[in-house]
């Protein structure tokens, strides 16, 4: 039977109050456990208002710790839900009131950061109204995206740890036809595949949106001639997601919430935990939305639909992408001629892909650091993998400009920071040093100081890059003043991505990885923002 709903309850109002359970979970031909909140997967729509006070009640009912982090929300730091840097956890049968003033407006979500809940259904979307109407739609629905797999998460990543490869179904054989004999030694020297784009696939994930896998033929119903936002959320644990409405152009307004100048495209990537609002206006009939996984093994589909009842089409899935050279930070963009492709200078393969002796000293070398990309590049005008050949118009950062003018800031100083990994050993971290604790050496800022920062991503996968409780700048090629806010931002493969930082919200906040399992491994630092200003609490209990 078609579904017609969005898949969620709705609260609002000034509290609001939340439980954790575990639960059962089917879509499709699939089936396993999961944590609900408040009794479904994914959990409610919280839809808040910009100036309110909110006080949001949340009861663990679990046998295990659990946890709630308000992905993207500007408020004390103690009131960010990350157990061990923030505050203590909510332990089983105890109930947290998280209580802060709303001091935005957008599209948000929100997220278990206990263990692997995440992967399990303990997320839900979020969002915030602003004080001033907007006109330019008519519609209004959220369009979450996640997975879901019957696998326990930790036996997921206890395979990982055994061969990155688990659930890879689509590799290339050494013969590939579509492979030089150099490029296959290249390839066979650093014990890689080219299309090793995911580490998790829909071998075992059922893509969803609004928990809805496509078997469920899940309907967005609007009236011919209406103008509909849609309000994308990347709620996956492992899944770059390519979004598409084939025949319906998409005018990209918001990005992780924040407005941005209007512009039309018709793809684009979202990392996990992205968050984009387009608005469509689609003609009268049904059409497709499509959500394609990066590696091409699976997506998930709703129907946008004038006709109830009626069930798009999706297209068929695209071909698999294969990395390539710029992938592997082997040459920069001049030598290629074009983005990603072509061998450009052949004399740079020559490079040891595990030459350390190229990385900082404050990089720590060794056995989590199996590559080192010896020249990486900009890659912020990159569209994502499997992108960069398409026909139609596709989505860059260097597209987005922010809509209100930014404060005038000099930057104070710039800081490196460099993204590593041993795949084969499937471990993580920033400049070689894996996270174990808070008393581990944090990222310093001083309170209200401005940094330019640069990550360099010394590994083959793309990586989202959160920091809790701020929004950076990205440095995309807009003037200083009208650079994109976001709290997010995809590293691609072998390249290199850079933000402004001020960093004016005191406390402790993580700093990570969005894969889910990249993040469990070791990829994640605490970035310590002080003094804390006159009057600001300390803690919890203060």
């Amino acid at each position: 039977m078609p579904q017609t709903h969005k898949g969620f309850g709705e609260l609002s109002g000034e509290d609001i109050r939340l439980s954790i359970a575990d639960h059962h979970f089917t879509t499709g031909g699939r089936s396993g456990h999961a944590y609900a909140v408040n009794g479904t997967v994914p959990g409610p729509l919280l839809r808040l208002k910009e100036g309110q006070d909110v006080r949001l009640h949340v009861t663990n009912t679990l046998d295990q710790d659990s946890s709630i982090h308000w992905h993207g929300l500007l408020l004390p730091f103690q009131y960010d839900g990350v157990p061990g840097v923030s505050f203590p956890g909510i332990k089983p049968g105890e109930t947290f009131t998280y209580e802060f003033p709303v001091r935005q407006n957008g599209t948000y979500w929100w997220h278990s950061h206990s263990g692997l809940q995440e992967q399990a259904g303990h997320y839900g979307p979020l969002v915030i109204e602003s004080a001033e109407p907007d006109p330019r739609y008519d519609r209004d629905y959220v369009v979450l995206l996640s997975e879901f797999t019957p696998i326990h998460p930790h036996a997921i990543l206890r395979k990982l740890k055994v061969g990155e490869h688990y659930f890879q179904r689509q590799m290339n054989t050494a013969t590939a036809g579509d492979l030089s004999g150099e490029m296959r030694r290249m390839w066979g020297q650093m014990r890689m595949n080219p299309r090793d784009i995911a580490d998790v696939t829909g071998a075992t994930y059922t893509y969803l949106i609004n928990g809805h896998g496509p078997a469920d033929d899940l309907q967005l119903v609007f009236k011919p001639g209406e103008r509909v936002r849609l309000r994308i959320i990347n709620g996956s644990a492992m899944t770059f997601f390519n979004i598409r409405i084939p025949g319906v152009p998409m005018t990209v307004i918001q990005a992780d919430g924040q407005d941005v100048d209007e512009v039309e495209v018709d793809e684009f990537q979202i990392g996990i935990a992205e968050t984009y609002d387009v608005i469509v206006a689609p003609k009268d009939g049904s059409h497709a939305i499509v959500a394609e996984a990066m590696d091409r093994s699976g997506m998930g589909v709703a129907s946008l639909t004038s006709h109830a009842g009626h069930i798009a089409t999706p297209p068929a899935l695209r071909e698999i992408p294969t990395l390539t050279m710029t992938d592997m930070g082997m040459m920069d963009h001049a030598a290629m001629g074009h983005e990603g492709h072509g061998m450009g200078d052949m004399g740079s393969m020559d490079h040891d892909m595990r030459d350390t002796s190229l990385l900082p000293d404050d990089v720590k070398v060794g056995p989590g650091i199996d590559m080192v990309a010896p020249m990486p590049s900009d890659r912020m005008d990159f569209p994502g993998l499997g992108l960069d050949k398409v026909e139609h118009r596709v989505l860059r950062y260097t597209d987005l400009k922010a809509k209100r003018m930014n404060p005038h800031r000099e930057v104070d100083r710039g800081m490196e920071i460099h993204l590593t990994g041993n795949m084969e050993r499937y471990m993580w971290s920033f400049d070689g040093k894996k996270f174990t604790s808070v008393t581990d050496d944090p990222i310093r800022f001083g309170y209200d100081e401005r940094v330019r920062v640069k990550l360099v991503n010394q590994t083959m996968m793309a990586h989202p890059i959160h920091l809790h409780g701020h929004f950076f700048e990205l440095v995309n090629g807009a003037d200083h003043r009208h650079q994109p806010q976001k709290h997010t931002v995809i590293v691609q493969p072998g390249g290199t991505a850079t933000f402004d930082l001020t960093a004016n919200e005191p406390g402790d906040w993580a700093f990570h990885c969005h894969l889910l399992y990249h993040m469990h491994a070791g990829m994640m630092q605490v970035v310590s923002v002080r003094p804390f200003p006159e009057g600001a609490p300390r803690s919890a209990g203060a």
